[in-house]
C-alpha cells in the first residue's frame, strides 16, 4: 500500500468512527439502545483492527508505542460492554493519527530536481561533423562540443585554447574560472563563456556529477529515522497505566474500574499535543520564510548543537562585488568605474555584470559603447565616448599596454592583500586608469546570526567549503568559528558531517549541488532556496525561502519553542491523565465519564499547543547591536 493510500484509509476510518459515534448517540437518545450499541461496535472494530496491525508492525521493528494503550482501552471497553466509551476513544485515536500524518506530510520528492539537471545527451565530434549522443555512449577520448550555457556532461580535459566555466554548484567557488588547454573540468559545471571542445576522460557513470547523485541517495538511506517525540514517553506511561488498571481490578474485583482507568489513559494528549505544536511551529517558521519539510525535521532542529556552514550562499551571497579601487594616472574612482561599466554593458561575463550593477548603484550615467570586441574569459575592448577602453584580467590588459610590465606587478600586490579577490584592470587610451578589486564579501548579518545561534544553544560552528583555504580564512576572519575545513569534495563534506554527528546533533547549511549529499547526511539539512541549487533544496529538510541567512536563527528559535510547548503539553496531559486514572481506580469516574474527561484534557493540550502559532521572531540585528561579535 502506498503512502497516499494509507493516508486515505486513515481519513476514511476517522469519518466512519465519527459518524458511528454521532448516529449511535442519536439512536440512544431516540430510544433505540440496541441498534446504538451495534453501531458503536461497528464503528470501533475497523479502528481497532487497523490499530492492531500497526502495533504488530511496530513490535516487528522493535518499537513499543502508545498505540498499545489505545488498543487496550478500546478492547476492554468492548469486552465489558462499555461500547459508548469505546466509540469515543476510537474517534479520539483516529483523529490523532490523521493529525499526526498531516503534521509529518511528505518530507521531500526524492531527487527529482537533481536528476533533472543531469544532462541527457552531449554533442560529440565525429567525422568532421557534430552529432547528438546519449550520455551512456560517451567513452574516454571522445571529443565533445560544449555550447555556452551547457552543463558539462562528463569529466574531461579542455581541448580548446581556453574555456570559462562556472563551478559554483560543485565547489562553492562563487567566481567563474578560466581554464587553459589541458586543464580538467568536472561534470556538472556550466560553460559561462564561449563554446569550447573537451576530451572525455571518464564515462558518465563514473563522473563527478553522477557520484554526487549516488552520495545523496546513500546519505539519505543512512539517515536514522526520526522517532515520534510521544513514543519517548510511551513505555513508562504504558507500565503506569497497566499497573493502575490491574490494581483497581484486583483490589475491587470490578473490571469496569479497570476499563475506566484504561479509557482515561488513552494517550490522546500525547498523540495530539506533539503534532499540533510542531505543525503550528512549522506554520510560524514558514511565515518568516523558513520552510520546514515536516514535523520530524522541526523537532530535530530543536536539538541541534553543531552547525556546519558552506561558504558560498550561507556566509557570502555568491555574487562578486567591488571591494576597492586602485587608481592610476590621475583618474577618479567614479571615472574608472564609469568607463569599465560602460564597456561591460556589452558583455555577459558575471564579473562584468557586477561592474555594471555597481555603477548603476552609484547612479553613474553609462554611455553606449561601440566597436566592441570581447575575448571570452579574458576581457573586452571598445570605444566609450570616442576613447579606447580596455577592461579585463591583469594579463589581458597588460599585454595591450605599452607599460604592461608596470601594470601587472601593482595589481598582483592587491592579490596578496585580498585573498580570493578577482582583479579587473581598466585602461583608457593606452594608459592604466585603475584596478577594480572584486570579491564575494561576507553577508552583513552573519556575525549577528552566529552570535544569536550560540546564545540559542548551538555549541560548535564549523565552515566546510570546497573553496581554497586562504579564501575561506580571509572571508571568515573574526567570526570566531570553532573549525574551518577547506578544499573539500562532496564526499569529504559527508564524512565531516558524519564525524560531527557522532558527537552531537548536526545542522548543515549549503546551497550548491556539492552540498546536497552533506545536507542529506546531517540530522537537519538547510538549503538556501532563494538562489541555491534545486538539488540542495530537494536534499534538505529545511529551505530558506528568502535570501537571508539571518532567518536561520529565527527558524531554530521557533523550533526550540515549539518543541518546548509540545513537551509542556505532553507533561500536563500526562499529569492530568494520571490524576484521572487514580480517580477512576477509586470508582469516582465511569468509563464514559473518563472518556469525556479525556476529551476535556485533549482540548486543554490542543489550546496550549496552538500557542506555537504566536512564537515571536528572533531579535533583528538592528535592534540588538550587543549581539554583534567584536
Amino acid at each position: 500500500m502506498t503512502q497516499d493510500s494509507r493516508e486515505r484509509v486513515k481519513r476514511a476510518l476517522l469519518v466512519w468512527a465519527f459518524l458511528g459515534l454521532a448516529v449511535g448517540i442519536g439512536l440512544r437518545l431516540g430510544g433505540y439502545p440496541g441498534p446504538a450499541v451495534l453501531l458503536w461496535q461497528a464503528s470501533v472494530l475497523p479502528i481497532l483492527a487497523a490499530l492492531l496491525v500497526e502495533i504488530a508492525r511496530s513490535l516487528g521493528r522493535g518499537e513499543v508505542g502508545l498505540d498499545i494503550v489505545a488498543a487496550l482501552s478500546m478492547s476492554a471497553a468492548l469486552i465489558f460492554g462499555e461500547t459508548l466509551a469505546a466509540a469515543v476513544v476510537a474517534v479520539m485515536y483516529s483523529g490523532g493519527t490523521v493529525l499526526e500524518s498531516l503534521a509529518e506530510g511528505r518530507a521531500r520528492r526524492e531527487m527529482s530536481a537533481l536528476l533533472s539537471r543531469v544532462p541527457r545527451s552531449a554533442t560529440r565530434h565525429r567525422d568532421g561533423a557534430l552529432e547528438e549522443v546519449a550520455l551512456d555512449q560517451i567513452v574516454p577520448g571522445d571529443r565533445l562540443f560544449i555550447r555556452q550555457g551547457d552543463v558539462v556532461p562528463v569529466d574531461g580535459s579542455i581541448a580548446s585554447e581556453t574555456a570559462f566555466v562556472d563551478t559554483s554548484a560543485l565547489t562553492g567557488e562563487s567566481l567563474p574560472q578560466r581554464l587553459i588547454q589541458g586543464a580538467e573540468t568536472m561534470s556538472g559545471a556550466t560553460n559561462a563563456g564561449a563554446a569550447f571542445d573537451m576530451l572525455a576522460i571518464r564515462p558518465a557513470s563514473e563522473s563527478t556529477y553522477a557520484g554526487i547523485v549516488r552520495l545523496v541517495e546513500a546519505a539519505q538511506r543512512s539517515k536514522a529515522p526520526m522517532s515520534r517525540l510521544a513514543d519517548l514517553w510511551s513505555l513508562g506511561f504504558l507500565v503506569v497505566t497497566v499497573a493502575i488498571a490491574a490494581a483497581a481490578w484486583w483490589t475491587t474485583g470490578d473490571p469496569i474500574r479497570a476499563v475506566a482507568v484504561l479509557v482515561v489513559a488513552t494517550p490522546c494528549p500525547l498523540i495530539l499535543a506533539v503534532p499540533i505544536a510542531l505543525v503550528a511551529g512549522m506554520s510560524r517558521a514558514a511565515h518568516f520564510g523558513v520552510l520546514v519539510k515536516g514535523a520530524g525535521p522541526l523537532e530535530a532542529m530543536a536539538r541541534i548543537r553543531t552547525l556546519i556552514l558552506d561558504k558560498t550562499g550561507p556566509l557570502t551571497d555568491g555574487r562578486p562585488r567591488i571591494v576597492s579601487v586602485e587608481l592610476h594616472a590621475g583618474f577618479t574612482e567614479d571615472e574608472v568605474l564609469r568607463y569599465a561599466a560602460a564597456l561591460d554593458q556589452a558583455s555577459k561575463h558575471p564579473v562584468g555584470q557586477a561592474v555594471v550593477a555597481a555603477a548603476v548603484a552609484r547612479q553613474l550615467a553609462l554611455p553606449v559603447p561601440s566597436a566592441v570586441a570581447e575575448e571570452p574569459g579574458e576581457g573586452v575592448e571598445g570605444l566609450v565616448e570616442g576613447r579606447r577602453v580596455l577592461v579585463g584580467g591583469v594579463d589581458f590588459v597588460a599585454a595591450r599596454l605599452a607599460q604592461g610590465a608596470e601594470a601587472a606587478p601593482q595589481s598582483r600586490v592587491a592579490v596578496g592583500a585580498a585573498a580570493g579577490a578577482v582583479l579587473v584592470a581598466v585602461a583608457v587610451d593606452g594608459v592604466l586608469a585603475g584596478t577594480l578589486v572584486m570579491a564575494d564579501p561576507l553577508r552583513q548579518e552573519v556575525g549577528v546570526m552566529l552570535a544569536a545561534l550560540r546564545a540559542g544553544g548551538v555549541e560548535r560552528i564549523l565552515l566546510a567549503t570546497g573553496d581554497r583555504a586562504e579564501v575561506a580564512e580571509r572571508v571568515t576572519e573574526g567570526l570566531g568559528l570553532d573549525a574551518l575545513r577547506a578544499g573539500l569534495t562532496p564526499g569529504q563534506k559527508v564524512d565531516l558531517v558524519l564525524a560531527e554527528r557522532a558527537r552531537a546533533p548536526v545542522m548543515m547549511v549549503g546551497d550548491g549541488i556539492n552540498d546536497a549529499p552533506a545536507l542529506a547526511a546531517a540530522d537537519v539539512g538547510v538549503a538556501m532556496g532563494a538562489r541555491g541549487a534545486a538539488a540542495s533544496a530537494e536534499a534538505a529538510d529545511v529551505v530558506l525561502l528568502v535570501d537571508q541567512i539571518g532567518q536561520l536563527s529565527t527558524g531554530l528559535q521557533i523550533a526550540r519553542r515549539a518543541r518546548g510547548i509540545a513537551l509542556q503539553s505532553v507533561a500536563a496531559g500526562i499529569g492530568l491523565s494520571v490524576v484521572g486514572m487514580i480517580a477512576a481506580a477509586f470508582g469516582y469516574l465511569t468509563p464514559v465519564e473518563g472518556a469525556l474527561l479525556q476529551e476535556g484534557i485533549d482540548v486543554a493540550v490542543i489550546l496550549n499547543s496552538l500557542r506555537a502559532l504566536r512564537i515571536p521572531a528572533a531579535v533583528a540585528a538592528l535592534d540588538r547591536p550587543d549581539l554583534v561579535p567584536e
